[in-house]
């Protein structure tokens, strides 16, 4: 696998911003720039990236998501952590703009330098109606209300 492009941000590891604030811009490689031909006709797209920071790090096989201890201690796959044994990193960003081969896209919580793997159009496919969580994570959320005892 090959870097098809390079993330430009302001979220590193050691300055925090909540996804939802974060613009950043994917930088990609020159000689694919002809591969964004028609991007800026999409609303959203889904970025994949190597987390290039975490690799060699130990790995937990469980975890407990948002590293808050008031939530249950899960398998890493059943959170969105960083943390896991392929350090692949999955973001629905939405594509402000298209300027030649850089995109300027918001949500993007990729490190400064981050190897961008692909990029693919999000459309009403991937939409998910039904959607089912753990009622831990709901009152995590604000979706649910704890139960009072």
């Amino acid at each position: 696998m090959q870097s098809i492009a390079t993330v430009r941000s302001r979220f590193t590891n050691s300055v925090r911003i909540s996804r939802r604030d974060i613009v950043a811009e994917i930088v990609v490689r020159e000689d694919l720039a002809a591969t964004l031909t028609g991007i800026e006709e999409w609303s959203h797209l889904i970025i994949l990236f190597w987390m290039d920071q975490l690799v060699g790090k130990p790995v937990p096989l469980t975890t407990h998501p948002r590293h808050r201890a008031d939530l249950p201690e899960v398998g890493v796959f059943c959170a969105r952590g960083p943390e896991r044994p392929n350090p692949i990193g999955l973001a629905v960003v939405e594509l402000l703009k298209r300027d030649n081969n850089v995109l300027t896209v918001k949500a993007l919580d990729a490190y400064d330098g981050t190897p961008v793997l692909d990029i693919k159009p999000y459309d009403d496919f991937d939409a998910v109606t039904g959607l089912r969580m753990p009622q831990w994570w709901m009152i995590a959320t604000g979706r649910l209300t704890p139960p009072t005892t």
